[in-house]
């Protein structure tokens, strides 16, 4: 009896710690808090929260496809690179845009990643017509922006056929920027190397620009400046838009005093467009420019040859986010050995 009461004691014990453990097995943990996105409408549409800041996100961007046709001298795939009049490209454009409020008022970040996916070169290199770069990168608060930037030589008319700037137009900058209702004006120092001027020898490679715009109505108007310390010389440019009729009438003027980074395609030079809005959805913009003393000499000294361009834009929505655009020009110069040209593109953009 003793031997068997002993048995049924030990399972006994056994059943009761087993069970205990067995229970333990099943029991779950407190799952952690989970915090969504929130919708962050204090910037614009697009703009959420990014978890566990108060900092608003938005991320935006583009596809595009473009056909050039003829050759474009000066544009970023020149046709007839590859002994052909035309030439197709891709390209992919991603944007970050982070904001959040200060007591300094709104800080702003931005990064905007661009690929660009063309055909090999004439050896078959793959990787030569690939490239992705920072397109924009910088940091705004309080009118100040500082970082990898467009300058305001990069705003020009809505259509194709000016060209109201020469060489590169992006810049690593430090500039200020005071908005005051309907005008507002602004300065900047620009690191031109690698914005190469016609006679510059890249030495000092700093510029300095300053602006100033105002809007009124129906009218808007900026005056523009830009000085090359490399080449000692500079440009001016105005623009005026107005909203005329059924379209928007712009103007544009220009002088370059030599060769400098911001504008050296001619001495002086005006251009003229009317962008009429047919349908919501359609939009015809000709255009015209005249070059007076086209192309330079020396450092100082233009041409005695004028050019002149004229060209027409068109512009249709297709579906929302999804846009094309066809441009053709016409180019005609005094200048000895140039000939007429005739470039043009098919763009076909879907924004997201």
């Amino acid at each position: 009896m003793n031997i068997k009461s002993l048995l049924l004691g030990s399972a006994a014990a056994l059943a009761v710690v087993s069970g205990a453990q067995a229970a333990d097995a099943i029991v779950a943990a407190e799952p952690e808090p989970v915090e969504y996105v929130r919708v962050c409408d204090a910037y614009g549409t697009g703009y959420f929260y990014i978890p566990g800041t108060e900092t608003c996100l938005l991320i935006d961007g583009y596809v595009r496809f473009q056909t050039d046709f003829g050759h474009e001298v000066g544009s970023t795939f020149a046709s007839g690179r590859h002994g052909s009049d035309w030439d197709a490209f891709t390209r992919a454009q991603l944007q970050f845009t982070t904001k959040s409020d200060t007591e300094y008022g709104t800080l702003t970040g931005l990064i905007a990643l661009r690929t660009n996916a063309d055909s090999p070169n004439n050896d078959g290199d793959r990787g030569s017509g690939r490239n992705t770069f920072i397109d924009v990168a910088y940091i705004d608060i309080a009118g100040f922006r500082v970082g990898y930037q467009y300058s305001w030589w990069d705003d020009d008319l809505s259509g194709e056929t000016d060209v109201l700037s020469s060489n590169e137009t992006n810049h690593n900058s430090i500039r200020y920027q005071y908005e005051g209702g309907n005008w507002a004006a602004g300065v900047s120092v620009d690191e031109l190397q690698g914005s190469t001027a016609e006679f510059s020898d890249d030495n000092q490679a700093v510029g300095v620009a300053a602006q100033v715009s105002a809007t009124f109505g129906g009218v808007n108007a900026y005056l523009l400046g830009g000085y090359d310390t490399d080449t000692e010389n500079g440009a001016i440019r105005g623009i005026v838009t107005a909203d005329i009729g059924p379209g928007t009438l712009g103007l544009a003027g220009l002088w370059a005093s030599g060769s400098n980074a911001y504008y050296e395609e001619s001495e002086w030079a005006v251009a003229v467009q009317y962008a009429v809005k047919a349908t919501d959805k359609f939009t015809i913009t000709p255009g015209f420019q005249y070059f007076g003393s086209y192309g330079l000499v020396d450092q100082d000294d233009f041409s005695d040859d004028d050019a002149w361009t004229a060209g027409v834009t068109l512009d249709y929505q297709i579906a929302e986010n999804l846009s094309s655009k066809i441009s053709v020009q016409y180019f005609d110069s005094d200048a000895p050995g140039q000939d007429e040209q005739w470039t043009g593109f098919f763009r076909l953009q879907r924004a997201f």
